[in-house]
Order: structure tokens, then C-alpha cells, then sequence
């Protein structure tokens, strides 16, 4: 067992031979190397970071490209019409309408989707999620064995970027449904590789922040789209796709180019040499001290990782009891959380407001929830920060339903907003406490899961906002309820507040006291 303060820092510069010689035969933890050499947040880790979430930013953006995309335009009689009837499908055969601006400015326009079923008009926003879940479990585990975050990374951006500029060819819903099917299986991983990436350069005291900076650059790209699509109004969607894939592509080279791979992974993988050269990079030690520290790791035994086995994630993380039962609570919380966090976004135009504007405030509650998170999970535990923020969303969106539609529409913007920030605040938590829950060995595939049960109820969210029909608000009685019964599974969840990260399922056990049950 390591000693709270480190020997490693009680050593002077003026450090004998002989008290060298004792250092040496020490044999250090992965986490305590990581402590030791780069447990401090130096230049080098905050532009690492900051290189790493801009992959966040292209991510949102892909997410919720579908609110302004598929969105349906407004329109106006030419003959024979009632303008003030606002659904196109009832009015009489000889009336004359027409789109305002031009007919391609959204694919219900170009593609006459306007009277089509729900399930047409939601089909392109629940084809890239069902991609988003597909994806994470053809490539998500890879990152844990054999290509590591980084490389796992890099091949999202580059293939999510690539697909997103081939969307412009599609011609009808159908091909243009399956183009963003295969975008979602390009950036499955992204988010997740990511976060898990920055928590893995950092030390214990600063995972927080660097998680709160991921979220940070998510909503970054989120309220980056009202402007793109502001300026591009008058202009056909391609043109939106441009502005968000061609960025992305430049990105991609540039991060393969300058980021570093994780040195907890690659020392996973047996890969010391280049792990202690990562280390070197963002270390903020000395020379002598960063020799001495990975002197002090030199020899220990670790359970490497086969990356043979592109399934070994799969069998360590179902393999055993205690962590098939974590990650089912974790999968039925993140649904929960999934579907209100996307439903408030993607059905913000259903409160009668205005749809630039709508996102705009989303975006500025988001960001204002990184601040009141990062002070949440500084001072309180997970849990009952989870449970809390699951509770206090689902009331604020049942509240909705109460104010019927006869209401101020201010009123239901701020119930939507309270409801959207206690989901808010519940996604940034649930992604930390996920990284936490597992170790290094399975961490990326058990974060990903976690992750596309998020999606999956956008999936879910996506059809309910599209088939909201005539009574637009009963989807936020849905998503209150959900959120308020999944948001209890956090109990089944033990507590990682201040807990270091560990490397494998044995190191996992016996730091939990847990009975290692393998079926």
C-alpha cells in the first residue's frame, strides 16, 4: 500500500545514492504512477485537452443537425387558402399554398414530406441513433484492445466527417435515412473515447474539471448550430452539412497529428516504453523525478490485455456478477436520462417557440449546468446528486402537461428549461460516474454502454416528438415519467466519490471488497 504522500515528493534534490537504490525497489500501482508523474494539470495536459474535446463539438452537432435539417419550414396561402390553419394536410385539394423561402431548404420540403407518418418524418433522426447503438458494439470494445482511444478517435471523426459530406447526394428519404445510419456508426465512439481519454491523462484531483470541459465543448457545438443555420436560412440543408463535416475533416488530420494516446491503456497493453514517453510529454516533473517514478513501476505485473481477443471487454464486463449488475443499473438510468435530455432538445419547436431561438436558451442552460455540476460533484456523492437531478427533472416536465396549451407559452419554455437542466446536469454525472464504476481494462466498452443507452432513448425520444400529432406535450408526460423511474437504479450503484481509477477487474474487487463471482 502506498503511503498518502508519495516518497517520490519527499525527496530533495540533494537525495543520496543509497535512498535512490531504496526507491527503485519499490514497486508502484498504475495509479500511483499516474499520480506521481502527471497528477498535476500542466500546459502540455491542458492543450491536450482542450486538442481532444473539440471532437465534442463536431459530435453535438451531428446529433442534433436533424432539429434544423428535418425540421418542417413555414409556409403561406397564395389562393384559396386558410392561413390560419396550421396544419398543410387538412386544408381543402384546390387550395395554394407555398413554402416560405426555398422548396430545399429542409428534406420535408425538398422530398414533400410534409403529410407523411410520423414514423417517415422521424425516421432519419431515429436512423442515426439506431446507427449510434450499432456502433458501439461493432467498435466500441476495440478501443479497449486492440486500436486504443486515441486511434478509436480518429477513425469516428474521420468516417462520421466523410459520411456526413456524402449526405448532400442523397435524393430521397430513404438514402438519405441510411447516409445518416452510417453516421451514427461512424461517431458511436466518440464521446466516449473521449471522455475516457481526458480522465486517463489526468490525475485523481482533476478529473472533474476535465470532464466538465468535455460537456463544455458538446454544448459548444450544440449552440454553434442556430448560428449555421441562421446565416444559411435562405439556403438549401446540404449547405449545413458542409459547414459541419468539412471542419471535422480538417480536425481529424490534426488529431492524429498532435494527440497522445492514453498512457494508462498503452501500459495495459505492455507497451511501457511508449507509455513512459506520454508520461514524459505531459509530465510537469523534473527529469530525475519523472526517472525515479517510473523506476518505481518498472516490473510490476499487470493483467495486459489480450488484443487478440477483440472480445475481451465483452467477457470481462458480463463475465463476472458484481459488473453485470452495474452496468444493467447504469444502462436503465442512462435510458432514462437519454430519452428526457434529447426529447427536451429535439421537441423544444413543439412549445410554440421560436426554433433558433428555443436551442439558443437549451444551449445557454447547458453551459450554465457545467458550473453547478462540477460544484455538485466537488461537494456531494453520485448517487444521491443522480437521484436528485432525475426527480427534480421528471416533476418540471409532468409540470408541462398541467399548463394544457392554453397557457403562457413563457410559462412552458421555463418548465422545459428547470426540466431540461436537472437532465442536463443528470447526463454530465452519470458519464463521470460510469468512468469511475469500472477499470481501465473495460472501461471504454462499459462507458460506451452507458453511453448508447443514452442514445437509445433518443431513438425512443425522436419517434415521440415526431408523432406528437395534434397534442404536441403529452411526449413531456413520457419523459417525465421515465426519468423519474429510471433515476431510482442509482441506488443499486455503490459510491466512487474521491475513489482512484483502477486498471483491472481483480484490482476492482478487492478495493470494493466485492466476491468475485464468474459465470
Amino acid at each position: 500500500m502506498a503511503d498518502p504522500q508519495p516518497l517520490l515528493f519527499q525527496l530533495s534534490d540533494h537525495t543520496t545514492d543509497s535512498h535512490h537504490d531504496q526507491q527503485y525497489n519499490k514497486k508502484a500501482s498504475m495509479d500511483e504512477l499516474i499520480e506521481q508523474t502527471i497528477g498535476n494539470f500542466g500546459w502540455a495536459q491542458v492543450v491536450q485537452a482542450i486538442l481532444v474535446s473539440l471532437a465534442s463539438i463536431f459530435d453535438s452537432q451531428q446529433a442534433f443537425l436533424s432539429v434544423y435539417t428535418d425540421a418542417e419550414p413555414t409556409w403561406h396561402c397564395i389562393n384559396n387558402c386558410d392561413s390560419s390553419n396550421s396544419n398543410i394536410c387538412s386544408l381543402p385539394a384546390d387550395s395554394e399554398w407555398t413554402w416560405d423561402g426555398i422548396a430545399s431548404k429542409t428534406i420535408i420540403s425538398e422530398w414533400g414530406l410534409e403529410c407523411s407518418t410520423a414514423f417517415i418524418r422521424g425516421l432519419p433522426a431515429s436512423s442515426h441513433f439506431m446507427g449510434c447503438i450499432l456502433g458501439t458494439f461493432l467498435v466500441a470494445r476495440l478501443a479497449d484492445s486492440s486500436l486504443g482511444r486515441k486511434n478509436m478517435l480518429f477513425l469516428s471523426c474521420l468516417v462520421m466527417s466523410i459520411t456526413t459530406s456524402i449526405t448532400i447526394l442523397s435524393n430521397n428519404v430513404w438514402i438519405y435515412s441510411l447516409m445518416r445510419f452510417v453516421t451514427g456508426v461512424g461517431r458511436a465512439s466518440i464521446g466516449t473515447c473521449t471522455i475516457v481519454l481526458l480522465m486517463e491523462k489526468v490525475g485523481r484531483k482533476w478529473r472533474n474539471l476535465v470532464g466538465i470541459m468535455d460537456f463544455f465543448f458538446f454544448t459548444t457545438g450544440i449552440v454553434s448550430l442556430p448560428a449555421i443555420a441562421y446565416m444559411n436560412r435562405d439556403s438549401s440543408w446540404r449547405t449545413i452539412y458542409l459547414w459541419t463535416s468539412v471542419p471535422a475533416l480538417v480536425y481529424s488530420a490534426f488529431l492524429y497529428v498532435f494527440v497522445s494516446e492514453s498512457p494508462r491503456w498503452l501500459l495495459m497493453q505492455g507497451r511501457e516504453e511508449e507509455a513512459m514517453k506520454t508520461l514524459e510529454s505531459l509530465s510537469t516533473l523534473n527529469d530525475i523525478k519523472l526517472r525515479m517514478s517510473s523506476a518505481l513501476y518498472v516490473g510490476r505485473k499487470t493483467s495486459k490485455v489480450d488484443v487478440d481477443d477483440r472480445f475481451s471487454s465483452i467477457k470481462d464486463l458480463f463475465g463476472r456478477r458484481w459488473a453485470r449488475r452495474r452496468i444493467l443499473a447504469l444502462i436503465i438510468l442512462g435510458f432514462g436520462i437519454g430519452l428526457t435530455y434529447y426529447g427536451m432538445t429535439l421537441g423544444i419547436g413543439n412549445l410554440g417557440f421560436g426554433i433558433y431561438l428555443s436551442v439558443v436558451f437549451n444551449g445557454m442552460i447547458e453551459i450554465s449546468s457545467f458550473v453547478v455540476t462540477y460544484l455538485v460533484i466537488e461537494k456531494w456523492n453520485r448517487k444521491s446528486s443522480l437521484l436528485i437531478m432525475c426527480v427534480a427533472s421528471g416533476i418540471f416536465s409532468l409540470m408541462i402537461i398541467l399548463v394544457g396549451d392554453e397557457r403562457d407559452e413563457t410559462i412552458k419554455i421555463g418548465l422545459e428549461l428547470a426540466s431540461f437542466f436537472g437532465a442536463c446536469m443528470a447526463y454530465n454525472m452519470i458519464m463521470i460516474y460510469a468512468i469511475e464504476l469500472f477499470p481501465t481494462c473495460v472501461r471504454n466498452f462499459a462507458t460506451s454502454m452507458a453511453r448508447q443507452a443514452i442514445t437509445f432513448g433518443a431513438v425512443l425520444s425522436s419517434i415521440l416528438v415526431a408523432a406528437g400529432g395534434d397534442n404536441k406535450l403529452v411526449a413531456y408526460v413520457v419523459f417525465g415519467i421515465v426519468i423519474l423511474c429510471c433515476g431510482f437504479f442509482v441506488v443499486c450503484l455503490p459510491e466512487t466519490k474521491g475513489a482512484p481509477l483502477f486498471d483491472t477487474m481483480d484490482e476492482q474487487e478487492r478495493h470494493d471488497n466485492i466476491d468475485s463471482i464468474v459465470v
